[in-house]
C-alpha cells in the first residue's frame, strides 16, 4: 500500500466490540472516548479489535490478528483465574490457535497491588501473580495495567498502532 492508501485505511478504521460487552453507561462513555466509530461483532477472542477498508472496497478485519481483553479490576481478573478459569483458558486457547495476539488490559491495577494482595478477592497474591505470569508465557500475551480513565485511549492507540504497523509492513498487500 502507498502512504496515501495507508492514511485512507487508517481514517476508515472501525472499532470492533465483542457482542458480549454489556452496553452500560460506562461502556457508552468509553466508546465516546475511544473516538472511533464502532460495530458490535462476535469476536473469536478479546473484547476489542479493529477493521478497515482498502480503497477498492475490500475489508481488512484484524480480529484474528490482535485483540484487547479488558478487565475492570484485579478482582475481575482474579475471578478469571479461579471460578472462571476454564472459560478464560478456552478464550486464550482459541486466540493461540488462530495466532491472535492478545493485549490483557487491566483497569485500576498495578503490579504492586497484585503482589501485595491489595484487592478484594481471597485469591492469594503469590498464586495470583504466578497465574498472571504463567499466562504471559503460555499465551504470549501482553499485560497492561492502567487507570480506568486511561483505558479508552489505550484501546484506541494499541489497535491503531497495530493496524498502522501491519499496513506499513505490507501484511495485507495482495
Amino acid at each position: 500500500m502507498t502512504p496515501f492508501e495507508i492514511k485512507k485505511a487508517l481514517e476508515a478504521a472501525v472499532l470492533l466490540v465483542d457482542t458480549r460487552e454489556q452496553p452500560t453507561a460506562a461502556f457508552k462513555s468509553r466508546m465516546e472516548k475511544v473516538g472511533l466509530p464502532y460495530e458490535r461483532y462476535k469476536l473469536n477472542a478479546g473484547d476489542y479489535s479493529i477493521k478497515t477498508m482498502r480503497e477498492n472496497g475490500t475489508e481488512i478485519n484484524c480480529e484474528r490478528l490482535f485483540a484487547i481483553e479488558r478487565k475492570m479490576s484485579l478482582d475481575e481478573l482474579a475471578a478469571c483465574y479461579t471460578h472462571d478459569r476454564a472459560r478464560f483458558t478456552r478464550e486464550f486457547e482459541r486466540a493461540q490457535d488462530c495466532g491472535t495476539k492478545i493485549y490483557l488490559l487491566i483497569e485500576n491495577a498495578t503490579w504492586e497491588n497484585l503482589f501485595n494482595g491489595k484487592y478484594r478477592s481471597k485469591f492469594g497474591s503469590n498464586a495470583f501473580a504466578a497465574s498472571v505470569l504463567a499466562w504471559l508465557a503460555r499465551y504470549d500475551c501482553q499485560i497492561i495495567f492502567c487507570k480506568s480513565e486511561t483505558s479508552a485511549r489505550l484501546i484506541h492507540d494499541i489497535l491503531y498502532r497495530e493496524l498502522k504497523e501491519r499496513l506499513e509492513r505490507g501484511d495485507f498487500d495482495e
